[in-house]
């Protein structure tokens, strides 16, 4: 119980003292602020961006394997800028993607095919919507999780017999029609390649955003936003007189599949039709270990971060045992009397560790609200708003009361070391 209000008394003293010198305590405090504030508002951002690309990876699917050229002989390991030129014999054929099909039918769920026709812009008298024209497969709306609202999306038999049909996003729909419109059936055109061409609209997607984040895009306005149109692609192969074949395409696995063996084995299938080719190979790189890799760096870059603000706490630290020695150099005719009267050593070494560790919480508190705010805002910026877990705001205040007692140790020490009779001489 004596001992409950003797270290009371010593938070009283200690409060009463950082009260008479508010603007000196303050700046003391700040090292310690700015070190926990931003280490829990960088665990925060961390999190919420950790979770924003997983989000975003996931969309594309783990079961998903992306199969695309590279150059042979490459020292790099996954996706790269392919250099050289390229010829119709060096790309992924349909032959390849057939045969690819019979051997592994029981592990594919399917196969993603696409090909880009550019940007533009459809009108409809004084309306108009943004579009990036894309010929696709049926898989492509597997592979993507495109999800359809009205109608249907292309289907293979629409590119075997290249018919002129789209699929358009709900965000077009509202730009280009009416909401409360049923689009199904309409025509529209679209300049593919120079001329324009009429296509009947089949289905309406929802529109999900881009997998990028920028300010940018948070702020464009509803009506120029650029949503993609699906034509069947064997129609935009033939208007656009593309070559057949294919830099890239993505391949669906069954859910019960092991992607990572899977996505090895087609990579030495599609191999075995480069052995000769002297410029190119084909790679197969899954989501799954994408998503894994992304999340390797982020928690490093994470963890990076915060040991930099992690020096800020030392500096903090440092700045609690400077005032520190101040306040025993201020306070040295106030230890003398003390141990004058009969005050132990250990005593003077503890009221001075509770001063310093008081300062240490006070800033790691005010740290933690801080970094709480700051972490908030900027995890509702990237619309994942997230608050810090429990275990980190305790640890964070913790260890900034370690921090105080362990660089306020060295003044305290110093004072129970005064002489009492030269500590009362001192002016």
């Amino acid at each position: 119980m004596i001992t409950i209000i003797y270290i009371k008394e010593n938070i009283l003293i200690a409060l009463e003292g950082i009260a008479a010198n508010k603007v000196r305590s303050f700046l003391t405090m700040l090292g310690i602020i700015i070190g926990i504030g931003s280490v829990i508002s960088i665990v925060t951002i961390g999190d919420a961006l950790s979770d924003y690309v997983a989000s975003q990876m996931a969309r594309l699917g783990v079961t998903n394997i992306l199969v695309a050229l590279e150059n042979k002989n490459t020292d790099d390991t996954g996706l790269t800028f392919l250099s050289g030129s390229l010829t119709e014999n060096d790309l992924i054929s349909d032959e390849m993607i057939e045969k690819y099909k019979e051997n592994y039918q029981d592990s594919i769920k399917a196969i993603s095919l696409s090909n880009a026709g550019g940007a533009t812009q459809v009108r409809e008298g004084r309306n108009y919507a943004n579009i990036s024209l894309l010929g696709v497969n049926n898989g492509y709306a597997v592979a993507n999780d495109i999800r359809v609202l009205q109608g249907r999306f292309i289907q293979d038999s629409d590119a075997k017999a290249k018919r002129y049909v789209a699929v358009v996003s709900d965000k077009f729909v509202n730009n280009l029609f009416s909401s409360d419109e049923d689009c199904l059936g309409k025509e529209i055109k679209v300049d593919v390649s120079g001329s324009v061409q009429t296509f009947t609209i089949v289905g309406v997607y929802k529109y999900a955003p881009p997998m990028t984040f920028s300010v940018t895009a948070a702020v464009a306005s509803e009506k120029d936003i650029r949503t993609q149109l699906f034509v069947p692609i064997e129609t935009l192969n033939m208007l656009t007189a593309a070559e057949k074949g294919y830099l890239a395409i993505t391949v669906t696995t069954q859910k019960d599949v092991d992607v990572l063996n899977f996505s090895w084995r087609t990579r030495e299938f599609f191999n075995t039709y480069y052995t000769h080719n002297t410029k190119f190979e084909v790679t197969a790189v899954s989501m799954e270990a994408m998503v894994s890799i992304v999340g390797d760096v982020l928690n490093t870059l994470s963890l990076g971060v915060a040991v930099i603000g992690g020096i800020s706490l030392v500096v903090g630290g440092i700045g609690i045992m400077n005032i520190m020695l101040v306040s025993v150099t201020e306070r040295t005719r106030e230890i003398g009397m003390r141990k004058a009267l009969g005050a132990r050593n250990l005593s003077i070494q503890i009221q001075f560790i509770v001063e310093a560790a008081i300062i240490a919480s006070i800033g790691g508190i005010i740290g933690t609200l801080f970094g709480t705010a700051l972490g908030y805002g900027g995890s509702v910026f990237l619309d994942y708003p997230k608050l810090p877990g429990i275990e980190v705001i305790i640890v964070s205040v913790l260890f900034s009361m370690m921090i105080g007692v362990f660089f306020g140790f060295y003044p305290a020490n110093k004072a129970a070391n005064l002489e009492p009779v030269e500590a009362l001489r001192y002016e």
